[in-house]
Protein backbone atom coordinates (compact mmCIF):
# COMPACT_ATOMS: atom_id res chain seq x y z
CA UNK A 1 0.00 0.00 0.00
CA UNK A 2 1.36 3.42 -1.04
CA UNK A 3 1.70 5.78 1.90
CA UNK A 4 -0.19 9.05 1.55
CA UNK A 5 1.69 12.32 1.57
CA UNK A 6 0.77 14.88 4.24
CA UNK A 7 -0.94 16.96 1.55
CA UNK A 8 -3.06 13.99 0.52
CA UNK A 9 -3.92 13.31 4.15
CA UNK A 10 -4.98 16.94 4.63
CA UNK A 11 -7.17 16.79 1.52
CA UNK A 12 -8.77 13.57 2.75
CA UNK A 13 -9.36 15.08 6.20
CA UNK A 14 -11.29 17.95 4.61
CA UNK A 15 -14.04 15.55 3.59
CA UNK A 16 -14.47 14.46 7.20
CA UNK A 17 -14.30 18.02 8.54
CA UNK A 18 -16.82 19.42 6.06
CA UNK A 19 -14.63 21.52 3.78
CA UNK A 20 -15.87 21.56 0.20
CA UNK A 21 -12.68 22.61 -1.57
CA UNK A 22 -9.04 23.08 -0.62
CA UNK A 23 -5.99 24.46 -2.41
CA UNK A 24 -2.34 25.05 -1.56
CA UNK A 25 0.01 27.85 -2.55
CA UNK A 26 3.35 29.25 -1.50
CA UNK A 27 3.77 32.03 1.04
CA UNK A 28 5.53 34.23 -1.49
CA UNK A 29 4.53 37.91 -1.49
CA UNK A 30 1.51 39.17 -3.39
CA UNK A 31 3.48 42.29 -4.28
CA UNK A 32 2.28 42.30 -7.90
CA UNK A 33 -0.98 43.72 -6.49
CA UNK A 34 0.61 46.66 -4.68
CA UNK A 35 0.27 49.17 -7.50
CA UNK A 36 -3.37 48.23 -8.06
CA UNK A 37 -4.22 48.54 -4.35
CA UNK A 38 -2.49 51.92 -4.09
CA UNK A 39 -4.47 53.08 -7.11
CA UNK A 40 -7.70 51.91 -5.46
CA UNK A 41 -6.81 53.92 -2.37
CA UNK A 42 -5.86 57.06 -4.26
CA UNK A 43 -9.09 56.88 -6.29
CA UNK A 44 -11.13 56.61 -3.09
CA UNK A 45 -12.51 53.22 -4.13
CA UNK A 46 -11.75 51.40 -0.85
CA UNK A 47 -14.50 50.60 1.64
CA UNK A 48 -12.50 51.27 4.79
CA UNK A 49 -13.39 47.79 6.06
CA UNK A 50 -10.14 46.38 4.66
CA UNK A 51 -7.07 45.68 6.81
CA UNK A 52 -5.42 49.07 7.06
CA UNK A 53 -1.71 48.14 6.85
CA UNK A 54 -1.22 47.63 3.11
CA UNK A 55 2.08 45.75 3.27
CA UNK A 56 0.62 43.20 5.71
CA UNK A 57 -1.96 42.33 3.06
CA UNK A 58 0.83 41.61 0.56
CA UNK A 59 3.72 40.11 2.52
CA UNK A 60 2.88 37.00 4.61
CA UNK A 61 6.29 37.18 6.31
CA UNK A 62 5.17 40.39 8.06
CA UNK A 63 2.37 38.59 9.90
CA UNK A 64 3.87 35.10 10.37
CA UNK A 65 7.33 33.87 11.27
CA UNK A 66 9.00 32.07 8.35
CA UNK A 67 5.85 31.15 6.38
CA UNK A 68 6.22 28.39 3.79
CA UNK A 69 2.69 27.71 2.54
CA UNK A 70 -0.85 29.07 2.56
CA UNK A 71 -3.82 26.70 2.53
CA UNK A 72 -7.06 28.08 1.12
CA UNK A 73 -10.45 26.52 1.83
CA UNK A 74 -13.94 27.07 0.42
CA UNK A 75 -17.36 26.17 1.78
CA UNK A 76 -20.36 26.29 -0.54
CA UNK A 77 -23.46 28.12 0.65
CA UNK A 78 -27.05 27.86 -0.65
CA UNK A 79 -28.50 30.24 -3.21
CA UNK A 80 -32.15 29.29 -2.60
CA UNK A 81 -33.99 28.70 0.68
CA UNK A 82 -35.28 25.20 1.28
CA UNK A 83 -38.33 26.67 3.04
CA UNK A 84 -39.70 30.12 2.28
CA UNK A 85 -41.50 32.41 4.70
CA UNK A 86 -45.28 32.43 4.41
CA UNK A 87 -46.64 35.13 2.14
CA UNK A 88 -49.19 37.38 3.80
CA UNK A 89 -51.26 39.83 1.82
CA UNK A 90 -50.12 43.41 2.36
CA UNK A 91 -47.19 42.41 4.57
CA UNK A 92 -43.90 43.75 3.24
CA UNK A 93 -40.67 41.88 3.85
CA UNK A 94 -37.03 42.82 3.45
CA UNK A 95 -34.20 40.44 2.68
CA UNK A 96 -30.62 39.66 3.60
CA UNK A 97 -28.18 38.79 0.81
CA UNK A 98 -27.23 35.12 0.57
CA UNK A 99 -23.85 35.54 2.26
CA UNK A 100 -25.73 36.45 5.45
CA UNK A 101 -28.00 33.41 5.52
CA UNK A 102 -27.73 31.09 8.48
CA UNK A 103 -25.15 31.29 11.25
CA UNK A 104 -22.43 33.90 10.69
CA UNK A 105 -19.99 32.37 8.20
CA UNK A 106 -17.03 33.62 10.24
CA UNK A 107 -18.09 31.27 13.03
CA UNK A 108 -18.59 28.33 10.64
CA UNK A 109 -15.29 28.83 8.82
CA UNK A 110 -13.29 29.33 12.01
CA UNK A 111 -14.68 26.03 13.26
CA UNK A 112 -13.58 24.24 10.07
CA UNK A 113 -10.18 25.95 10.07
CA UNK A 114 -9.63 25.08 13.74
CA UNK A 115 -10.43 21.43 13.01
CA UNK A 116 -8.01 21.43 10.07
CA UNK A 117 -5.27 23.05 12.16
CA UNK A 118 -5.86 20.46 14.92
CA UNK A 119 -5.48 17.64 12.36
CA UNK A 120 -2.24 19.07 10.95
CA UNK A 121 -0.86 19.80 14.45
CA UNK A 122 -1.35 16.15 15.33
CA UNK A 123 0.58 15.15 12.21
CA UNK A 124 3.31 17.78 12.64
CA UNK A 125 3.43 18.83 16.33
CA UNK A 126 6.29 21.27 15.76
CA UNK A 127 4.45 23.23 13.04
CA UNK A 128 2.88 26.67 13.45
CA UNK A 129 -0.36 27.94 11.94
CA UNK A 130 -2.33 31.16 11.57
CA UNK A 131 -5.95 30.86 10.42
CA UNK A 132 -7.93 33.77 8.95
CA UNK A 133 -11.46 34.46 7.76
CA UNK A 134 -11.91 37.69 5.78
CA UNK A 135 -11.15 39.93 8.74
CA UNK A 136 -7.49 38.87 8.61
CA UNK A 137 -4.66 40.60 6.79
CA UNK A 138 -4.56 38.59 3.57
CA UNK A 139 -7.07 38.93 0.73
CA UNK A 140 -9.14 35.75 0.65
CA UNK A 141 -9.96 35.86 -3.06
CA UNK A 142 -6.36 36.50 -4.08
CA UNK A 143 -5.07 33.64 -1.94
CA UNK A 144 -7.80 31.32 -3.22
CA UNK A 145 -7.05 32.12 -6.86
CA UNK A 146 -3.33 31.45 -6.41
CA UNK A 147 -4.16 28.23 -4.55
CA UNK A 148 -6.25 27.00 -7.48
CA UNK A 149 -9.67 27.14 -5.75
CA UNK A 150 -11.03 29.22 -8.62
CA UNK A 151 -10.48 32.55 -10.35
CA UNK A 152 -11.38 36.14 -9.56
CA UNK A 153 -14.18 37.21 -11.89
CA UNK A 154 -14.98 40.62 -13.27
CA UNK A 155 -17.17 41.21 -10.22
CA UNK A 156 -14.21 40.73 -7.88
CA UNK A 157 -15.64 37.51 -6.44
CA UNK A 158 -13.90 34.14 -6.41
CA UNK A 159 -15.63 31.87 -8.94
CA UNK A 160 -15.26 28.11 -8.60
CA UNK A 161 -16.05 25.52 -11.24
CA UNK A 162 -18.28 23.48 -8.93
CA UNK A 163 -20.04 26.06 -6.77
CA UNK A 164 -19.90 29.27 -8.79
CA UNK A 165 -19.25 32.28 -6.57
CA UNK A 166 -21.50 31.04 -3.76
CA UNK A 167 -18.55 30.14 -1.52
CA UNK A 168 -17.07 31.36 1.74
CA UNK A 169 -13.29 31.52 1.88
CA UNK A 170 -10.67 31.17 4.58
CA UNK A 171 -6.95 30.45 4.73
CA UNK A 172 -4.19 29.11 6.96
CA UNK A 173 -0.58 30.28 6.85
CA UNK A 174 1.88 27.63 8.01
CA UNK A 175 5.59 26.88 8.18
CA UNK A 176 4.96 23.46 6.62
CA UNK A 177 6.06 23.36 3.01
CA UNK A 178 3.35 21.88 0.78
CA UNK A 179 3.52 21.36 -2.95
CA UNK A 180 1.59 24.29 -4.42
CA UNK A 181 -1.37 23.83 -6.74
CA UNK A 182 -1.77 25.54 -10.10
CA UNK A 183 -3.37 29.00 -9.84
CA UNK A 184 -6.89 29.55 -11.16
CA UNK A 185 -7.16 30.90 -14.70
CA UNK A 186 -9.42 33.84 -15.55
CA UNK A 187 -12.58 32.39 -17.06
CA UNK A 188 -14.92 35.28 -17.79
CA UNK A 189 -13.81 35.68 -21.40
CA UNK A 190 -15.68 38.57 -23.01
CA UNK A 191 -18.65 38.23 -20.64
CA UNK A 192 -19.54 41.48 -18.83
CA UNK A 193 -23.01 40.58 -17.55
CA UNK A 194 -22.16 41.41 -13.95
CA UNK A 195 -20.73 44.79 -14.95
CA UNK A 196 -23.85 45.62 -16.95
CA UNK A 197 -26.19 44.38 -14.21
CA UNK A 198 -24.66 46.45 -11.40
CA UNK A 199 -27.13 49.31 -10.80
CA UNK A 200 -24.50 51.76 -9.56
CA UNK A 201 -21.59 51.04 -11.92
CA UNK A 202 -19.49 49.85 -8.99
CA UNK A 203 -17.72 47.10 -10.98
CA UNK A 204 -14.69 48.31 -12.91
CA UNK A 205 -14.67 45.19 -15.11
CA UNK A 206 -11.20 43.94 -14.18
CA UNK A 207 -12.01 42.30 -10.86
CA UNK A 208 -11.84 45.60 -8.96
CA UNK A 209 -14.73 47.67 -7.75
CA UNK A 210 -15.47 51.09 -6.39
CA UNK A 211 -16.60 49.95 -2.95
CA UNK A 212 -17.99 53.38 -2.12
CA UNK A 213 -20.81 52.99 -4.66
CA UNK A 214 -21.36 49.24 -4.15
CA UNK A 215 -24.87 48.63 -2.81
CA UNK A 216 -23.57 45.99 -0.41
CA UNK A 217 -21.26 48.58 1.13
CA UNK A 218 -24.02 51.18 1.25
CA UNK A 219 -26.28 48.86 3.26
CA UNK A 220 -23.50 48.53 5.85
CA UNK A 221 -22.74 52.21 6.45
CA UNK A 222 -23.97 53.80 9.66
CA UNK A 223 -24.85 57.33 8.56
CA UNK A 224 -27.57 58.54 6.22
CA UNK A 225 -27.61 56.68 2.92
CA UNK A 226 -27.04 59.03 -0.04
CA UNK A 227 -30.23 59.62 -1.99
CA UNK A 228 -28.90 58.11 -5.22
CA UNK A 229 -28.68 54.65 -3.64
CA UNK A 230 -32.00 54.48 -1.82
CA UNK A 231 -34.26 53.42 -4.67
CA UNK A 232 -31.61 51.02 -5.93
CA UNK A 233 -31.48 48.84 -2.81
CA UNK A 234 -35.12 47.89 -3.34
CA UNK A 235 -36.18 45.75 -0.38
CA UNK A 236 -32.70 44.42 0.49
CA UNK A 237 -31.67 45.44 3.99
CA UNK A 238 -28.21 43.88 3.96
CA UNK A 239 -25.76 43.13 1.15
CA UNK A 240 -26.35 42.72 -2.56
CA UNK A 241 -26.50 39.66 -4.85
CA UNK A 242 -27.11 41.35 -8.20
CA UNK A 243 -23.68 40.64 -9.73
CA UNK A 244 -23.83 37.03 -8.50
CA UNK A 245 -27.29 36.50 -9.94
CA UNK A 246 -26.16 37.86 -13.31
CA UNK A 247 -23.14 35.52 -13.51
CA UNK A 248 -23.50 32.54 -15.91
CA UNK A 249 -21.30 30.44 -13.61
CA UNK A 250 -24.05 30.65 -10.98
CA UNK A 251 -26.85 29.43 -13.24
CA UNK A 252 -28.54 26.46 -11.52
CA UNK A 253 -26.05 26.51 -8.62
CA UNK A 254 -27.61 25.71 -5.25
CA UNK A 255 -25.83 23.57 -2.64
CA UNK A 256 -27.04 22.59 0.82
CA UNK A 257 -23.96 20.93 2.30
CA UNK A 258 -24.04 22.71 5.66
CA UNK A 259 -27.25 22.84 7.73
CA UNK A 260 -26.00 25.79 9.77
CA UNK A 261 -25.97 27.91 6.58
CA UNK A 262 -29.67 27.43 5.91
CA UNK A 263 -31.90 30.50 6.33
CA UNK A 264 -34.70 30.34 8.87
CA UNK A 265 -38.10 31.14 7.32
CA UNK A 266 -38.92 34.74 8.13
CA UNK A 267 -35.58 35.61 9.74
CA UNK A 268 -33.55 36.33 6.61
CA UNK A 269 -36.70 37.81 5.00
CA UNK A 270 -38.05 39.76 7.98
CA UNK A 271 -41.31 41.69 8.07
CA UNK A 272 -40.18 45.30 7.80
CA UNK A 273 -42.46 47.31 10.07
CA UNK A 274 -41.67 45.44 13.31
CA UNK A 275 -37.96 46.06 12.68
CA UNK A 276 -38.49 49.76 13.41
CA UNK A 277 -39.40 49.11 17.05
CA UNK A 278 -36.92 46.32 17.87
CA UNK A 279 -35.16 46.63 21.21
CA UNK A 280 -31.45 45.88 21.38
CA UNK A 281 -32.24 42.60 23.11
CA UNK A 282 -34.82 41.59 20.47
CA UNK A 283 -32.37 42.51 17.72
CA UNK A 284 -29.63 40.32 19.20
CA UNK A 285 -32.00 37.42 19.83
CA UNK A 286 -33.42 37.52 16.29
CA UNK A 287 -30.52 38.61 14.10
CA UNK A 288 -27.43 38.27 16.30
CA UNK A 289 -26.33 34.96 14.73
CA UNK A 290 -26.29 36.44 11.21
CA UNK A 291 -23.22 37.89 9.54
CA UNK A 292 -25.44 40.82 8.57
CA UNK A 293 -25.77 41.90 12.20
CA UNK A 294 -22.12 42.90 12.54
CA UNK A 295 -22.75 46.63 12.12
CA UNK A 296 -25.53 46.64 14.68
CA UNK A 297 -29.18 47.56 14.62
CA UNK A 298 -29.13 51.08 13.17
CA UNK A 299 -28.08 50.35 9.56
CA UNK A 300 -30.67 47.57 9.23
CA UNK A 301 -33.44 49.75 10.67
CA UNK A 302 -32.47 52.59 8.35
CA UNK A 303 -32.53 50.17 5.41
CA UNK A 304 -35.90 48.77 6.50
CA UNK A 305 -37.33 52.30 6.42
CA UNK A 306 -35.92 52.81 2.92
CA UNK A 307 -37.41 49.48 1.80
CA UNK A 308 -40.84 50.53 3.11
CA UNK A 309 -40.51 53.74 1.09
CA UNK A 310 -39.54 51.74 -2.00
CA UNK A 311 -42.66 49.60 -1.52
CA UNK A 312 -44.71 52.81 -1.15
CA UNK A 313 -46.27 51.07 1.86
CA UNK A 314 -48.96 53.45 3.14
CA UNK A 315 -49.73 51.18 6.09
CA UNK A 316 -46.24 52.03 7.40
CA UNK A 317 -46.94 55.78 7.73
CA UNK A 318 -48.25 55.66 11.35
CA UNK A 319 -45.15 53.72 12.43
CA UNK A 320 -42.86 56.12 10.54
CA UNK A 321 -44.57 59.09 12.22
CA UNK A 322 -43.97 57.40 15.58
CA UNK A 323 -40.30 57.02 14.68
CA UNK A 324 -40.06 60.73 13.84
CA UNK A 325 -41.71 61.55 17.17
CA UNK A 326 -39.87 59.16 19.49
CA UNK A 327 -36.59 58.05 17.90
CA UNK A 328 -33.45 59.37 19.60
CA UNK A 329 -31.11 58.63 16.66
CA UNK A 330 -31.05 61.45 14.07
CA UNK A 331 -30.29 59.16 11.10
CA UNK A 332 -33.40 57.09 11.79
CA UNK A 333 -35.58 60.18 12.35
CA UNK A 334 -34.38 61.78 9.16
CA UNK A 335 -34.76 58.64 7.05
CA UNK A 336 -38.29 58.13 8.39
CA UNK A 337 -39.18 61.69 7.35
CA UNK A 338 -37.79 61.08 3.86
CA UNK A 339 -39.77 57.83 3.60
CA UNK A 340 -43.05 59.55 4.50
CA UNK A 341 -42.34 62.10 1.78
CA UNK A 342 -41.94 59.24 -0.70
CA UNK A 343 -45.08 57.37 0.38
CA UNK A 344 -47.78 59.93 1.18
CA UNK A 345 -49.82 61.36 -1.67
CA UNK A 346 -52.99 62.56 0.09
CA UNK A 347 -51.46 65.28 2.23
CA UNK A 348 -53.55 66.87 4.99
CA UNK A 349 -52.93 70.04 7.05
CA UNK A 350 -52.25 68.01 10.21
CA UNK A 351 -49.36 66.19 8.54
CA UNK A 352 -47.87 69.44 7.26
CA UNK A 353 -48.16 71.00 10.72
CA UNK A 354 -46.47 67.95 12.26
CA UNK A 355 -43.55 68.22 9.81
CA UNK A 356 -43.21 71.97 10.31
CA UNK A 357 -43.00 71.47 14.07
CA UNK A 358 -40.40 68.73 13.67
CA UNK A 359 -38.29 70.87 11.34
CA UNK A 360 -38.36 73.77 13.81
CA UNK A 361 -37.39 71.59 16.77
CA UNK A 362 -34.82 69.33 15.07
CA UNK A 363 -31.35 69.97 16.48
CA UNK A 364 -29.42 67.66 14.13
CA UNK A 365 -28.51 69.40 10.86
CA UNK A 366 -28.61 66.30 8.68
CA UNK A 367 -31.96 65.09 10.04
CA UNK A 368 -33.38 68.60 9.61
CA UNK A 369 -32.35 68.65 5.95
CA UNK A 370 -34.11 65.31 5.41
CA UNK A 371 -37.25 66.69 7.07
CA UNK A 372 -37.14 69.91 5.07
CA UNK A 373 -36.85 67.97 1.82
CA UNK A 374 -39.77 65.75 2.78
CA UNK A 375 -41.84 68.76 3.84
CA UNK A 376 -41.14 70.52 0.54
CA UNK A 377 -42.25 67.41 -1.33
CA UNK A 378 -45.43 67.08 0.74
CA UNK A 379 -46.23 70.77 0.25
CA UNK A 380 -45.63 70.34 -3.46
CA UNK A 381 -48.07 67.45 -3.56
CA UNK A 382 -50.82 69.68 -2.17
CA UNK A 383 -50.54 72.17 -5.05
Amino acid sequence: MVEMTLKEEVIAACKEIGIDKIGFTTAEPFDDLKESLLEQQSNGHSSGFEHQVLDERLYPELIFDQPKSIISIALAYPSKPLVKAEREKGVRRGSFARASWGIDYHTILRNRLDQLVAFMSEKVPTASFKAMVDTGELMDTVVAQRAGIGFIGRNGLLITEEFGSYVYLGEIITDIEFEPDQPGVFGCGDCTRCVTACPTGALLGDGRLNAQVCLSYQTQTKGSMPLEFRRKIGSVIYGCDICQQACPYNRGIDFHHHPEMEPVPGRETPILQPMLSLSNREFKETFGVLAGSWRGKKPLQRNAIIALANYRDRTAVPELLRVMEEEVRPVIRGTAAWAIGQIVRDVNPELLAFFQEKVENEEDDEARVEMEMALAKLEGDTK
